[in-house]
């Protein structure tokens, strides 16, 4: 196979984000929210509550925990850009003290 065999294009390829990708903090917290919710309507046999019941806990579970990982990486990217930008404000990191 040759160069000139191979077609190119100039249009990158952007990878497939995940649903949960731009919620952002409060979206975090919402999906917290509706992960509880799930799990009280799951304890308390509301309509639509699958047969097996641990699979609705598990379903349940899924969505806190997508929310509270989400909800971690948000916390910690905003506390590490506040001490970024207290460290290059001028103040004296202890490390490059003399």
């Amino acid at each position: 196979m040759t160069g000139k065999d191979v077609e190119r294009t100039d249009e990158r390829v952007r990878p497939v984000e995940p649903w949960w990708a731009g919620t952002g903090t409060w979206g975090a917290a919402a999906l917290i929210v509706v992960g509880s919710v799930a799990v009280a309507w799951v304890f308390l046999g509301l309509p639509g509550t699958p047969d097996e019941v641990a699979q609705g806990y598990h379903q349940a579970a899924r969505v806190i925990a997508v929310g509270s990982v989400i909800a971690g990486c948000a916390l910690l990217g905003r506390r590490r850009a506040r001490a970024g930008a207290g460290a290059g404000a001028g103040e004296v990191n202890e490390r490059e003290s003399p």
